[in-house]
């Protein structure tokens, strides 16, 4: 069965300026692949290029397009996953994949994969990594909500940065990421102020080369693992390192992949936490599948942009439901 394919840039304005350890943002740039058969079934899926793996937006639609005579034909999610490595490309192509067969057998995406109808879930909200004053400010709009997600830098302003939220948010839980902003001759130290500061999490407190100084510390906050894992092969290596692993779809290069990890961390004894990067409703709605059950989840991308998609998902508060089928899936 012929199949066209549609590969598009779209930027989507973010509400404020996006700011972690490595830089700041002002807008989500998006590739989107969309792929319809000769019977008008479609299935679609969207990606974020990220610097921080060497991804550029032209680069990953190079990548994609160099599928597109196979896409035509026969690449099904099993030889993609083999033909292209993990990243943002692949997980692209695999969720609009996963989309086009589901439509095609006339079924939703969660049952194509024997996975159970997802529930809604409750998602982090993160404040921008800012001086300590707009951080409690930022929290303070956003007090309500259950939990709250800290941009840190791993610099000396850090603990006024959780000083300041708690006072915004004082009934908020509390997690915290680095993105690889600490330092390692420093983690016995920065272990103190994390359990002092009452958080429920740390994000990758290390650069990924140079977490294995976590195998010798002792620390009574979960440590997730972000940046340093990406696809399944990964767990092994972090057993002993840490508790939780982020699970993200552009990391990991799809949805077909990110099953195989949420499978072989859990079979780790390790816990599951579910992230995005800064993008649409669509880029959310697969990670959906993958957060049930998770210990954290944290699927508050389109929260931060001026507009989200059209049929984008419906979020209460921080309560996030189930994608429509006109969104995805």
């Amino acid at each position: 069965m012929a199949i066209t394919v549609d590969v598009r840039l779209e930027t989507f304005p973010l509400d404020q300026t996006f700011t972690i350890s490595r830089g700041s943002k002002g807008a989500a740039d998006v590739v989107v692949v969309e792929l319809v058969d000769s019977g008008g079934h479609r299935g679609r899926g969207e990606c974020v290029p990220y610097p921080r793996y060497g991804e550029t937006p032209g680069g990953v639609i190079a990548q994609i397009e160099s599928l597109a005579a196979r896409l035509r034909q026969d690449l099904d999610r099993r030889a993609l996953q083999e033909t292209l490595p993990a990243g943002a490309a692949r997980n692209a192509v695999d969720c609009a994949l996963w989309e086009l067969e589901a439509r095609q057998r006339h079924c939703r995406v969660h049952e194509l994969a024997g996975l159970p109808a997802p529930e809604p879930v409750t998602t982090a909200y993160t404040i921008s990594l800012d001086e300590p004053a707009r951080m409690r400010e930022s929290a303070r709009q956003q007090a309500q909500r259950p939990l709250l997600k800290l941009k840190l830098a791993g610099d000396v302003a850090d603990a006024d940065r959780v000083a300041a939220v708690r006072e915004g948010a004082p009934e908020a839980q509390i997690i915290v990421d680095a993105n690889e902003g600490f330092a390692a001759i420093d983690i016995e130290e920065r272990v103190q102020e994390w359990e002092s500061w009452g958080v429920r999490l740390v994000e990758q407190p290390l650069k990924a080369d140079e977490d294995r100084a976590l195998e010798l510390l002792h620390s009574s906050v979960l440590l997730c693992a972000d940046e340093s894992c990406h696809v399944a092969d990964d767990v092994e290596r972090l057993r002993g390192r840490y508790g939780v692993v982020n699970i993200k779809l552009d990391k990991a290069g799809g949805l077909t992949e990110a099953l195989r990890l949420r499978e072989r961390a859990r079979a780790a004894g390790m816990e599951i936490m579910v992230g995005c990067m800064v993008a649409t409703s669509l880029s959310m709605a697969p990670a959906m599948l993958l957060a049930q059950g998770a210990l954290v989840v944290d699927l508050d991308g389109p929260l931060l942009l001026s507009q989200d998609r059209p049929l984008g998902l419906r979020y209460e508060g921080s309560l996030v439901h189930a994608p429509a089928p006109d969104l995805w899936g």
